[in-house]
């Protein structure tokens, strides 16, 4: 799964590029072709079933590549955690394939490395995901041990103890970059006392998550019947769906309370600037955050088009204002965010000290121009072929299709929303698209997260008249 990580970093960097080389070129020369026809997305055949623990599965059936991706998604991730242990999901995760009642950790890795793949955990806010990519003729041994893990982990003591220093060194190196420390305060902000505005543990939660919190909190999300399992692959439905029923039978529901729904927040969206101090800094991050819909809203897709055009990373409206033109930055970008109970937009840029001031207006003045300035309809061709061309090379991995559809299921959505955001996206019209600017994208709708030496901000942004204040 790492391989096809990194070539579809690699396809998308060619696109990128491709896109922004397109952009600067202007005008275009008049002997160029027009854009050939847009090839019609091909959605793939999804075969869903229901097994009687209440276990869902989800089957993509496709030839190429000799391997299956299999990919186990439970509902409650760092949301579900409890107050007294923000975070604990990611400790979680990090010791969840560290041993079961029947096979060590390094049996577990070795019986995966002999499949010909590994086995990964990661917590996100709304789950926690298992996945693993394995050769198509091992698939079958590899299996069993998957369900073992997702229904008899046991967190030995010692493993819990690796995974806790793994998960406390992992957030020192983050609380050294400033994006991150940015994405943290603009959660504290947006969300306040919402469990949304946890993105990560703090060293007292890990310093006292135990092993038998673990256990619990494992026995009340991992469950058949708030769980599914997608797998992509060149096998045969019938036959497949005979190995996972069988594999899967052990899997029973737990008497345990399972994970509730969580709430929708009250987000805020206040007009003012919080700082995080980063004495020294010869830079400052800027992340402006403003509403955005939900990914089962009717507009998100419109949303996603005018977020491309305001701030795709190459050739948008803000990169070749800021980038291009004034040279404040190297890299800004926008990106539309959703959780299952939630969806924002944001964007960010990191700048030298002596432009933070002039970069805030500039971003202020793209928001508003989105807001108030319909794209053109090259804009508008460049923004729709650049998405559906990603959603392409996406879903063209099997571990990129398999991630989508897990995330399909987590926001309540079934695997048909995969061909319906496509054609929304290729058919998504002026009018829509400037409906979702409006709506969305006004600067006086935006908190502004600024990480940076504090003398720095305050000079820089005190002619904005924002109040300007630590951020929580």
């Amino acid at each position: 799964m790492k391989n096809a990580r990194i070539v579809m970093s690699l396809s998308l960097l060619v696109l990128f590029a491709t896109f922004g080389l397109a952009q600067k070129e202007h005008p275009l020369p008049k002997e160029l072709p027009p854009y050939g026809p847009v090839k019609p997305f091909s959605a793939p055949a999804v075969k869903t079933i229901q097994l009687e623990n209440g276990l869902t599965v989800w089957m993509v059936s496709r030839s190429g590549f000799p391997k299956v991706t299999a990919v186990l998604a439970v509902r409650g991730g760092l949301a579900a955690d409890p107050l007294s242990r923000p975070g604990l999901a990611e400790v979680l995760a990090n010791a969840l394939t560290q041993g079961t009642k029947t096979r060590s950790a390094r049996q577990i890795a070795e019986q995966f490395q002999a499949a010909g793949g590994d086995l990964d955990a990661r917590a996100t806010q709304d789950s926690i995901i298992l996945s693993t990519s394995v050769l198509a003729d091992k698939f079958e041994q590899a299996l069993p041990v998957l369900v073992d893990v997702a229904s008899n982990a046991s967190f030995p003591d010692a493993e819990v103890s690796i995974a806790k220093r793994s998960v406390a060194d992992s957030l020192r190196q983050r609380e050294a970059d400033p994006s991150f420390l940015a994405g943290r305060a603009m959660a504290k902000v947006m969300f306040g006392d919402h469990p949304y505005s946890v993105v990560a543990p703090t060293q007292s939660a890990i310093d006292q998550t135990t092993p038998a919190d673990l256990r619990q909190e494992f026995a009340r999300r991992f469950q058949p019947g708030q769980a599914v399992l997608v797998l992509v692959g060149p096998f045969e439905s019938s036959a497949t769906e005979s190995t996972v029923r069988a594999a899967f039978a052990s899997w029973e529901p737990a008497p345990a309370a399972g994970v509730q729904p969580t709430p929708n927040p009250e987000m805020n969206f206040q007009r003012a600037i919080f700082f995080v101090p980063r004495a020294g800094s010869v830079q400052t991050t800027l992340r402006l955050a403003y509403p955005g819909p939900l990914r089962q809203d009717a507009d998100y897709e419109a949303a996603q088009v005018a977020n491309a055009v305001y701030g795709g990373m190459f050739g948008s409206r803000l990169t070749l204002n800021i980038r291009e033109d004034k040279g404040y930055t190297y890299s800004p970008f926008a990106t539309l965010r959703t959780y299952r109970s939630a969806g924002f937009l944001f964007t960010q840029v990191d700048v030298r000290n002596a432009v933070t001031g002039a970069s805030l207006n500039e971003i202020d003045y793209e928001l508003n121009r989105m807001a108030t300035v319909p794209p053109t309809e090259t804009e508008l061709a460049q923004a729709r072929r650049c998405l559906v061309g990603l959603q392409a090379i996406n879903l063209q991995s099997s571990g990129g299709l398999a991630g989508d559809l897990a995330n399909l299921w987590i926001n309540g959505l079934q695997p048909g929303e995969i061909a319906r955001h496509s054609e929304k996206l290729e058919k998504a019209a002026e009018a829509e698209v400037s409906a979702a600017a409006r709506k969305y994208f006004a600067a006086a709708h935006s908190t502004v997260i600024a990480v940076g030496e504090e003398k720095v901000v305050r000079q820089e942004l005190q002619p904005f008249a924002l109040e300007i204040k630590a951020a929580p």
